[in-house]
């Protein structure tokens, strides 16, 4: 599949190895420019979002990514989504404020309910969410456990990385950075800092999901 908007740099890391099945597979994808990344990732969620009732997220640095990322989704029809996010310091579930500060109680689900009916049941499941309203484990909230992650913003630490990997990613999950130009050198730095392979996204998005 090509995927207008990608550019093939040279990978950040010698290594092209992947990581053993049981364990999360990392992969970039190099957008040339800015104005590309939200083109590139539909494109990229016109393939793996049709794969039936695919648990996915998308991980956003602030809520005005958040809102843009959540209006670009939101006529796929293959999808079902829901956003998480900060406003004014309230907790906000699409449009709806449910609580004063994400550190409240809070159920994520990103799979499937087997008491749906009718179309929405084959729907792939996408949570949309900021750093500030990932689930906090040690408070006991529940992570969301998807097949796929997609840092739609890369961040700058490693620490944010592993945090998002461990609140929002199944065991043997996927996750699939999206870098733009200069940000290659900031994956880099959280690959060898980390001890991860961060290979290549092949084209055929398929083969990796």
């Amino acid at each position: 599949m090509a995927i207008d908007g990608i550019e093939a740099p040279s990978p950040p890391s010698q290594s092209q190895s992947i990581s053993h099945f049981g364990q999360p597979r990392h992969f970039y994808v190099a957008v040339d420019r800015l104005q590309f990344k939200m083109e590139t990732l539909v494109d990229l969620l016109g393939v793996a979002g049709r794969r039936t009732c695919l648990p996915m997220v998308v991980c956003c640095s602030s809520r005005d990514e958040l809102d843009a990322v959540s209006s670009a989704v939101s006529n796929l029809p293959y999808i079902s989504f829901s956003s998480l996010g900060l406003k004014k310091g309230k907790l906000v579930i699409g449009d709806d404020i449910v609580c004063e500060a994400c550190s409240s109680n809070r159920i994520y689900t990103c799979r499937g309910d087997d008491s749906e009916t009718g179309k929405d049941e084959q729907k792939s499941r996408m949570i949309v969410v900021t750093d500030a309203c990932l689930p906090v484990l040690a408070s006991r909230e529940s992570p969301i456990s998807a097949r796929v992650l997609i840092n739609y913003a890369l961040p700058m630490k490693k620490e944010t990385y592993m945090r998002r990997i461990a609140t929002c990613l199944a065991a043997d999950g996927v996750v699939i950075n999206m870098v733009i130009g200069g940000e290659v050198v900031t994956l880099k730095s959280i690959e060898e800092s980390s001890n991860l392979v961060i290979a290549e996204m092949p084209i055929n998005v398929s083969e990796i999901l």
